[in-house]
């Protein structure tokens, strides 16, 4: 009995010993497994949407993929099995002699009736994910995108109204970043910016978007956000992030040479981190908007004559 007990105890100490490796095991490996592919950037083979991050997105996914999908589908295997059943029914070995039928009341009202009656179930899901897009519910922070030729600005008009540049960072730059510690999946190429646009999670934001020139369009795939910016009008789009983390877009409207060059960085964090960024925020980019300070003429100038 004490040989077994011993036996017992010495299994147990080997499976807590194993149960604590990998723990540890975990724990060194979180970051890597917590970085979920797709989400707030593009997936190297993807086929499908970016990973959802807001309410919106998550309702395309479904309306996309459980709604649109099976009934394209249905349609499909139907229109091809009617098309492979006329080529063999119908087909010059099976009638030599062509039938001449050319109306029949029956089938053209189905044809009609049906696609009509198959976009009314299509629509109305439709209405109601653009009245969820179109309606800005009350907003907890309010984001203003300026697109220019080829960068954006951005303005916290409820939070000390600064505002600061996003542009593109080159190779050398993402090199540098990874370098200093920045995980790689956070720098990526043609994406990364130098200032990142910070947002506290489950909060609603409303982004108020316009242009400097030419007409440009502000998009966020994982959060089913995409608006022009327009010079001379004021748009808006929402969203409410769910998840924490870095999410990229992109300018989806052409705008001239260096379109593919306009990265749009949002980065969705807790609200404590988020108060304490605005914190640091409100310094670094007040400074950078002061006025150039224009010293006085000294020198008396002759009278005009």
């Amino acid at each position: 009995m004490r040989e077994a007990m011993r036996n017992g105890a010495s299994a147990g100490r080997s499976g807590a010993i194993a149960l604590l490796g990998a723990v540890a095991l975990l724990g060194a490996l979180g970051p890597a497994m917590a970085q979920t592919p797709g989400l707030g950037q593009p997936e190297l083979g993807g086929i499908n949407f970016q990973v959802a991050a807001s309410p919106i997105m998550e309702f395309i996914h479904w309306f996309h993929n459980a709604f649109l999908l099976p009934i394209i589908v249905i349609i499909c295997v139907f229109v091809a099995g009617l098309l492979l059943w006329c080529v063999y029914r119908f087909s010059e070995k099976r009638n030599p002699v062509a039938s001449k039928t050319t109306h029949h009341v029956g089938l053209e009202v189905a044809w009609t009736v049906i696609p009509v009656f198959i976009l009314i179930i299509i629509a109305v899901p439709s209405f109601r994910l653009l009245y969820q897009e179109l309606t800005i519910p009350r907003s907890d922070l309010t984001v203003k995108a300026i697109a220019s030729t080829w960068k954006w600005s951005y303005e916290y008009p409820d939070n000390g109204n600064f505002s600061f540049v996003s542009t593109m960072q080159s190779e050398q730059e993402i090199a540098e970043r990874v370098a200093k510690g920045t995980p790689r999946s956070e720098v990526p190429r043609l994406l990364a910016v130098d200032n990142e646009v910070v947002v506290p999670v489950n909060k609603v934001i409303r982004v108020q978007v316009t242009s400097s020139d030419v007409i440009h369009a502000f998009a966020l795939p994982s959060f089913g956000v995409k608006v022009d910016a327009v010079p001379g009008r004021l748009n808006e789009t929402w969203f409410q992030a769910t998840r924490e983390g870095i999410f990229y877009g992109q300018c989806s409207e052409l705008c001239g040479k260096d379109h593919a060059f306009m990265p749009i960085a949002f980065r969705v964090v807790s609200e404590q981190a988020f108060a304490a960024w605005l914190e640091e925020a409100k310094k670094k980019f007040a400074a950078a908007d002061q006025p150039t300070a224009v010293a006085a003429a000294t020198t008396d100038l002759p009278a005009a004559r």
